[in-house]
């Protein structure tokens, strides 16, 4: 049976979904029945381990296949064949098959890097951890990063009585904001990258509103965890116990930080180099380029299986299950999504037509304030991935012109989309996977509306500020 880490690290990846044009497909003219399946098969992910835990672990497979062919088929049929056909080709081979790949490579090197020593939960240290996971998040992905760090964080703060703020503000950093600034990131910016948006784009335009927001919770966090240490030392025999204890620190696995580097490497290959060559299968399109990143991932991830120890993944609880979820389960995103984008590039003309009014102004010019705060609260309850590819398409689905033009306004569905993943425990699949390994820790978190007062407390009005500054 799947344990719940292993189902939210499908959660978060709700990532790299299908990234190129479907040409062909009527998107004025099809109706919202179009996207049920899509709807549906995003509810049972997020829904159904929490309500029906035991009829998902065993039929989730299933289910996605259900959605899918729901999409599939009638599209087919009542479609235009030859064009859902290519567009429906395009999304499996064209997508889901280098998304399955880069996902997994990045999965299995990650999991190849142990973190041990003896760690003091002093807010310095606590805040230091924050931070370098802030980093990490850009480089391993906010998945990876969690993954890595939130075991040393309870190792280091197993004394404290006061140690659920941490973990929350893990959560708030390094699982969601802090992976904004690389395509690496946060599998909405990296779905952003394969649609044609440059790699640096990110970080040269929202550097300074992360680098702001991700500064101003550090800060916050030091301030509330100095309080509650201060409290400790006076009350708590454990914590003066082990005040003045030295700290000792080891990686292992470190080779896994130079595969790291190649996958960066593969990344920014397939983003700079044009080859000028392309391969056609069923009407899709493969640059040579990408087919050398995508061999790069497996080259890599084999590496990474050769050369770690088995006891470095057994120590972090490494287990293939959640790219076997992810496999099935994307399978069927990638086919339901099809229609959905269609009917989104369409604007005005499609069955979306009242939520391309809300984030447009009279005189017909984007509303970024509004492309944030939609993106960012279906992000929130949702997932971010999806409904950043949603709103990109709504904003018109031309990185050209949203790079340079239209800059604010990619700005704000970026932002949204990283940013407010952290409003609940199921906006971004780091979010349940920490929660997952602290209760597995004994220590109980917030529920899901507690987790949420904390969230819409800190977070809503810092992001309110943010919007005011940046957009």
């Amino acid at each position: 049976m799947l344990t719940l880490s292993h189902r939210t690290g499908l959660l978060s990846l709700l990532a790299l979904l299908p990234t190129s044009a479907f040409a062909g497909l009527p998107g004025s003219e099809l109706s919202l029945w179009w996207a049920v399946p899509f709807a549906g098969i995003l509810l049972s992910i997020a829904l159904g381990p929490l309500f029906f835990a035991h009829f998902w672990h065993k039929n989730y497979g299933k289910v996605a296949l259900g959605w899918g062919l729901l999409c599939a088929i009638p599209l087919l049929l009542f479609i235009d064949t030859q064009a859902s056909s290519e567009a429906l080709a395009h999304a499996m081979i064209g997508d889901y098959v280098p998304f399955i790949i880069f996902v997994g490579s990045l999965y299995i090197v990650a999991g190849g890097i142990h973190l041990k020593g003896s760690l003091v939960g002093k807010p310095a240290l606590n805040t230091v951890i924050l931070f370098v996971g802030a980093i990490l998040a850009n480089l391993m992905g906010t998945t990876g990063a969690a993954m890595l760090l939130i075991r040393p964080l309870i190792e280091a703060n197993k004394h404290r009585r006061y140690q659920i703020h941490s973990y929350i503000f893990f959560i708030f950093i390094v699982a969601n904001i802090a992976g904004s600034l690389t395509p690496l990131g946060d599998p909405p910016l990296f779905l952003g990258f394969l649609r044609g948006v440059d790699f640096f784009w990110t970080a040269s335009h929202l550097f300074c509103v992360t680098g702001t927001v991700v500064l101003f919770l550090l800060a916050l966090y030091f301030l509330i965890d100095t309080v509650l240490y201060n409290k400790e030392l006076k009350t708590n025999e454990a914590v003066r116990a082990h005040h003045t204890d030295p700290i000792t620190f080891k990686v292992e696995g470190a080779i896994n930080f130079v595969l790291l580097a190649c996958i960066i490497g593969a990344v920014l290959l397939s983003g700079f180099w044009n080859s000028g060559v392309e391969y056609h299968i069923l009407g899709v399109h493969l640059a040579l380029q990408s087919l050398v990143r995508d061999a790069i991932f497996i080259t890599v991830g084999i590496l990474s299986m050769i050369l770690t120890k088995k006891e470095y993944r057994e120590a972090n609880q490494f287990s293939w299950d959640p790219i076997f979820e992810v496999g099935k389960l994307f399978f069927g995103i990638f086919l339901t999504i099809v229609p959905v984008l269609e009917m989104l590039r369409a604007g005005p003309s499609g069955a979306f037509a009242p939520v391309v009014a809300l984030v447009t102004g009279a005189d017909g010019t984007p509303v970024n304030a509004m492309y944030f705060w939609l993106t960012g609260m279906l992000s929130g309850f949702l997932d971010n991935a999806p409904t950043y590819l949603a709103f990109f398409n709504l904003a018109g689905g031309d990185p050209a012109y949203l790079m340079t033009e239209g800059a604010h306004t990619l700005m704000a569905i970026s932002m949204g989309a990283v940013f407010m993943g952290a409003l609940t425990y199921i906006g971004n699949a780091p979010n349940f996977m920490v929660v997952s390994i602290v209760q597995n820790r004994g220590i109980k978190m917030p529920t899901f509306f507690g987790y949420m007062l904390w969230s819409v407390g800190i977070l809503i009005p810092t992001f309110f500020v943010t919007v005011c500054l940046f957009l």
